[in-house]
């Protein structure tokens, strides 16, 4: 191709357009030959995530202790809410539109008549552009799985997975030991492997064991303990009292950031970090959409939660609110989800449904979700006027409908995909204009 596009997104709009199907291409064999074109490795320490929840949040937080600590941090996070810029972080900043259409041709450049998938292509491009922005780490979060995820052609010094449960089945499997082994997967022979899921799936201990992995398991090789007003953590050789509670909410973030300690602790040689700079960074972490709890009344909170595990935890962190008269839910789901559990571990709470229809060929249809709900409410209930069910054509219109009928002591949540939480940002981001 002689005229390679020169801004962003046309881009974008190109790596689309290529791949209009949805197909998702299994194997590394591709993604390895154009990694090899660009001589792609990296001059640091480098720490990978997989995990099915609680990937963003450990990036995040390890992101923000490591910057405390003085380092130059990449990071390299999906997907994006706004802009694909999100995805890459140098130093707490997005990467310039200017910077990624450079590490794109750099990629088209050697990539010669090997197809790659949009999301193999940007992943080689930010991988690459990480590379070379001479940074002290590079943390990668997994999109997929773990074996074969792109991500996967780099060999982490430091490999966690956060949480092993049931999504994605049509790729990864349907039981928690299939899934757990391709999580595994980004695990590396002699270097550090942790898992901060409480109860790992037999597969991934087998799978590190066999290769070699030195595996840190929660509760045998670091733990944590702590009271309402701060916790510790115990690992291997090292203890860290006093610690401040995370600032990302949620019941589920201990677990999480007790294996960014973790990783610390392993790394502790080539890249120290003090207390100070640990307690500041777990306090000063910000993550969109993880349990986001927006100032203001009525309270909105965006939560990302779009498979049952995702959905129960955010369900306990509701309950752990106090008092709101009424609860309203903007929901949007893809049809390959587990729906009906997601409904389930969620009504408890939730009064108003507002069910959106997403912009993607992979969305259910807001009628599809209203019928599950009314399926999930006993006969007495549905027909009650303390409860409603309403169908929106976008996340824009279900969230307006939201708030012109919730009071202000009442709660609005957005979750589900993150496009129905992307897509109210971009509705509150633009009447903010």
């Amino acid at each position: 191709m002689t005229n390679l596009p020169t801004t962003l997104p046309a881009w974008l709009a190109l790596l689309e357009s290529r791949h209009a199907e949805t197909v998702i291409n299994m194997g590394l064999d591709r993604v390895r030959a154009v990694k090899d074109r660009l001589a792609l490795s990296f001059a640091c320490p480098v720490v990978m995530v997989a995990g099915t929840n609680g990937k963003g949040s450990t990036c995040a937080m390890l992101e923000s202790v490591l910057l405390r600590a003085g380092y130059k941090v990449g990071l390299y996070i999906k997907p994006h809410f706004l802009d694909f810029n999100e995805r890459a972080r140098v130093n707490g900043e997005l990467a310039s539109d200017a910077v990624l259409v450079a590490a794109f041709n750099a990629v088209e450049a050697v990539r010669g008549d090997t197809v790659l998938t949009y999301f193999e292509f940007t992943t080689l491009a930010i991988m690459h552009l990480l590379a070379g922005a001479g940074m002290d780490v590079v943390i990668l979060e997994v999109g997929l799985g773990g074996r074969l995820d792109a991500v996967n052609v780099i060999d982490a010094d430091v490999a966690i997975v956060t949480s092993v449960d049931i999504d994605h089945t049509d790729y990864l499997g349907d039981t928690r030991e299939k899934i757990g082994f391709e999580k595994a997967g980004i695990f590396r022979a002699g270097k550090t492997a942790i898992c901060s899921d409480p109860v790992p799936p037999q597969s991934l201990i087998d799978h590190a064991e066999a290769i070699g992995a030195d595996l840190w398991l929660m509760g045998r090789d670091f733990n944590y303990s702590g009271d309402k007003q701060q916790w510790n953590y115990g690992g291997r050789s090292q203890r860290r009292n006093s610690l401040a509670y995370p600032s990302l909410r949620g019941a589920n973030q201990i677990l999480n950031a007790a294996a960014v300690l973790a990783a610390l602790e392993a790394l502790r040689l080539q890249l120290p970090v003090g207390a100070q700079e640990v307690r500041t960074g777990l306090v000063t972490v910000e993550l969109p959409g993880r349990f986001q709890v927006l100032p203001g009344r009525p309270t909105v909170i965006l939560d990302v939660a779009h498979n049952p595990h995702a959905a129960a935890a955010l369900n306990q962190n509701l309950g752990n609110m106090g008092f709101h008269p009424y609860t309203y839910a903007v929901f949007g789901s893809m049809h390959d989800k587990d729906i009906d559990g997601v409904i389930a571990a969620m009504s408890e709470h939730v009064d108003h449904w507002c069910l959106t229809d997403l912009p993607s060929p992979r969305a259910a249809s807001a009628s599809e979700l209203a019928a599950k709900v009314q399926n999930a409410q006993p006969e007495s209930v549905s027909d009650s006027a303390e409860r409603s069910v309403n169908i929106f054509a976008d996340p824009a219109q279900a969230y307006a409908n939201a708030v012109s009928r919730a009071g202000e002591n009442d709660r609005i949540v957005v979750f589900g995909s993150f496009l129905t939480v992307a897509g109210v940002m971009a509705a509150r981001k633009s009447s903010l204009h």
